[in-house]
């Protein structure tokens, strides 16, 4: 093989073995970035007599889509839902009357956080945070308290301050939109995030049937009402995501199980509304005694939509057409049960679902063309999880 080389590449009798090495070490080093091993973070919830002790860490074979044992990663009340800092190894949760921050410790054998901070919200518990992609603030949702809250962060990432608290009650009379008696008489915001230039945050209130706008000064730091994306009467505003290009809001409605479909204007922050599509047929929700939408995702590509079924125990799998309309292709099973959360990895290959009832999590492979989701007989046991959050 050497002499063949050498003819081939015209290389010295010395020179082909040193030629098969290199090439050999240029093809593992790319399965090598191929392959990646990505942390796992369990948000769970904790109640009294519960099989849960706080935020749970599993790592994840992005090769292969093996979810390797979930251990305890740091002892904790209501870690309900995860976020991480854009560019530090810093996990934010939150807390029975607020938000914390955790060091993610590079290597440990016992605890893999550790933490470095907690804020009170102002407003009792938290439903949903993010930190800003400038690193500079973090926003927390109060679902019953129907606010939501801005902090400053420090340079290492920590919690400075809560510097506001917003309520929706003061933004609008009447604040709820009493469609759905005992779930829409009063404001319950229920995620926050931001625009893909920073310059916008947004909060779905459920109560509401809106999705507050605020004009956002990350430097101040300060939230200013901007306006309202006005969502279906009696549907509910759960959680909502951004199209990778910016110009698209996938809004999730609780309530009717349904997706909308929003215009987004980078200039001034506003939401036009357009399509709503149904998650599942009235026949299968009829099949079922509570059905409650949970959770919504887009794929990196910006080509699917996905969204979580709770009751059905499902996730529904949309495809985008080119001009940002969703059609339904699938809707499948999580084998578990109660899927209040999941997640798509980076690369968009693998989808992690969390069943909260069952205690487990379950990954599926992502079809690249279509969209749709392969069970692969992956399934660990996770303690009550109601959050899945990616990390290096």
């Amino acid at each position: 093989m050497n002499h063949r080389l050498n003819r081939m590449f015209h290389l010295p009798a010395s020179g082909a073995g040193v030629f098969l090495i290199a090439i050999l070490s240029v093809f593992l080093a790319g399965e090598t970035l191929m392959a990646e091993t990505l942390n796992v973070w369990f948000g769970t919830t904790t109640p009294r007599g519960g099989v849960s002790e706080g935020i749970y860490h599993a790592q994840f074979d992005t090769e292969t889509g093996k979810l390797g044992p979930a251990t305890l990663a740091v002892k904790t009340q209501q870690p309900g839902f995860l976020a991480m800092h854009p560019t530090l190894p810093v996990l934010y949760a939150s807390t029975g009357k607020g938000v914390a921050a955790y060091r993610v410790k590079a290597e440990s054998n016992d605890d893999k956080l550790a933490l470095i901070g907690e804020v009170e919200s102002g407003d009792g518990g938290v439903a949903h945070l993010a930190a800003d992609p400038s690193g500079k603030v973090l926003l927390s949702a109060q679902y019953g308290g129907g606010s939501t809250t801005l902090y400053s962060l420090r340079e290492d990432g920590s919690i400075d301050r809560m510097v506001s608290v917003m309520e929706h009650s003061e933004l609008i009379t009447p604040a709820g939109s009493g469609v759905v008696k005992g779930r829409q008489d009063a404001p319950h915001a229920h995620w926050v995030g931001f625009s893909p230039d920073n310059r916008f945050a947004f909060t779905p209130d459920l109560g509401m049937d809106k999705v507050v706008v605020w004009k956002l000064d990350v430097n101040e730091p300060s939230l200013t009402h901007h306006g309202f994306g006005e969502g279906i009467p009696g549907g509910g505003p759960r959680h909502m995501k951004f199209s990778p290009d910016g110009k698209r809001i996938y809004l999730l409605n609780e309530l009717t199980l349904s997706v909308s479909v929003f215009d987004y204007d980078s200039e001034d922050g506003k939401m036009t509304r357009g399509q709503t599509i149904a998650a599942l047929s009235e026949e299968a929700k009829a099949k079922e005694t509570f059905n409650s939408a949970s959770e919504i995702r887009v794929h990196p590509s910006g080509r699917f939509v996905y969204s979580a079924n709770r009751g059905h125990d499902s996730i529904s799998v949309f495809r985008v057409d080119e001009a940002g309309q969703l059609e339904l292709v699938e809707v499948e099973p999580i084998r578990g049960g109660w899927p209040r959360n999941f997640n798509l990895d980076p690369s968009g290959r693998w989808l992690i679902a969390a069943g909260r009832d069952s205690h487990t999590a379950t990954v599926f492979e992502v079809d690249a063309k279509s969209g749709e989701l392969t069970f692969i007989r992956q399934t660990q046991q996770v303690p009550t999880p109601i959050c899945v959050l990616f990390s290096k």
